[in-house]
């Protein structure tokens, strides 16, 4: 038994005094719905918006940021009802696709770990913030139902990333004037805060599918088969991360905007290798997993079709951040066709069983 463990064992011994003389505990610790103990911290706690403003130009942005390269900035945020507060942070752009592609860049940020103490982001001194894509009357619409499906995730999964829902007030700095803009965006918890969570590490190499832990990657690729997404690899780690934790290969997602759960105007179906994959639109499904034995595809099946209510549950608490309902009805039908198919032996076998890849092609 290895360290982590132990101290998992250990914590869940002190819960299960605690619960059993009617006590729960108010801190930072948490059994989520698939039994797993993992840390949440202060930010992630809530699923309640939160609010910030930004100021920045995007081209000094693209000019002078990259990887390790950041610029002075200040974000002012309102956690609960307290009255706002300001910190100073840094920021660069991030996401080649986007950079090229999107008006709005997806931001990573920056917290010193003295400017941190005392604040809701003490223990997420770094962190990936999600914009809008493009300029256009959906597009705060399509955030919030990215953030559903790293919501889903979360439902369906022991191991994903946090994510929080905010309200950003950018001030977009364009030489002599300022553009002001009203976005909806995601905070998303850094790699090696995931890692810490659990006690693992992070895997850089690539490895195949096949030795990555079955079940994990099961779920991951019904999940990606479940909201309509294409634009994804665990071998290559696109838009996946692979994690050693709790002694096995683990692949966690994120990066959902080409799905065909959010449905963007810019959403495009992949190819593997240059090779176009036999849809033509991204709300067609296509399972691109690799092959399993049939036990554990069934073990998954069965646990996707026990979640199915807490999905749109989950999904129903979030109409309120909306500005169409109606994109929230079709996220929803659009899931309600992955669950008839779920339910439909023939259906799971032809679309499911016999698509599961057996090599990388």
């Amino acid at each position: 038994m290895n360290r982590f463990q132990q101290k998992k064992d250990m914590r869940f011994i002190i819960c299960f005094l605690f619960l059993g003389a009617g006590y729960l505990p108010g801190s930072a610790q948490q059994i989520d719905q698939n039994d797993n103990f993992r840390k949440v911290s202060a930010l992630f706690k809530e699923e309640k918006l939160l609010k910030l403003s930004l100021h920045y130009s995007k081209t000094n942005m693209l000019d002078f940021t990259n990887d390790s390269t950041y610029l002075n900035s200040k974000m002012v945020y309102q956690f609960k009802e307290e009255a706002p507060n300001t910190l100073e942070i840094e920021l660069r752009a991030r996401g080649n696709y986007r950079k090229k592609n999107c008006y709005y860049l997806p931001l990573k940020l920056k917290i010193d770990k003295e400017v941190a103490v005392g604040t809701p982001f003490e223990e997420d001194k770094k962190l990936k913030l999600v914009l809008p894509c493009l300029k256009s009357n959906k597009a705060n619409d399509h955030v919030v139902k990215e953030l559903l499906a790293y919501k889903i995730y979360e439902l369906l999964s022991p191991y994903y990333f946090q994510v929080r829902l905010v309200s950003v007030a950018l001030e977009e700095d364009m030489g002599k004037k300022k553009l002001d803009h009203d976005l909806m965006g995601i905070l998303i918890q850094d790699d090696k805060s995931l890692a810490h969570d659990y006690g693992g590490k992070i895997i850089k190499r690539r490895i195949h599918p096949k030795s990555q832990d079955a079940l994990s990657s099961a779920r991951n690729d019904f999940f990606q088969y479940m909201i309509g997404n294409t634009d994804y690899s665990t071998a290559y780690q696109h838009n996946e991360k692979l994690f050693y934790l709790d002694d096995k290969i683990v692949p966690v997602p994120y990066d959902f905007d080409m799905s065909g759960l959010v449905n963007t105007s810019y959403s495009v179906v992949s190819a593997i290798k240059n090779k176009p994959l036999p849809i033509e639109k991204v709300t067609d499904r296509l399972f691109i997993g690799f092959e399993r034995d049939e036990a554990v595809f069934q073990e998954v099946r069965k646990d996707f079709l026990a979640k199915e209510t807490l999905v749109f549950d989950m999904m129903d608490r979030h109409e309120k951040y909306f500005n169409d309902p109606k994109e929230l009805e079709e996220a929803k039908k659009f899931l309600e066709g992955f669950y008839k198919l779920l339910k439909d032996d023939k259906k799971f076998e032809n679309r499911i069983l016999k698509k599961a890849r057996t090599k990388l092609d």
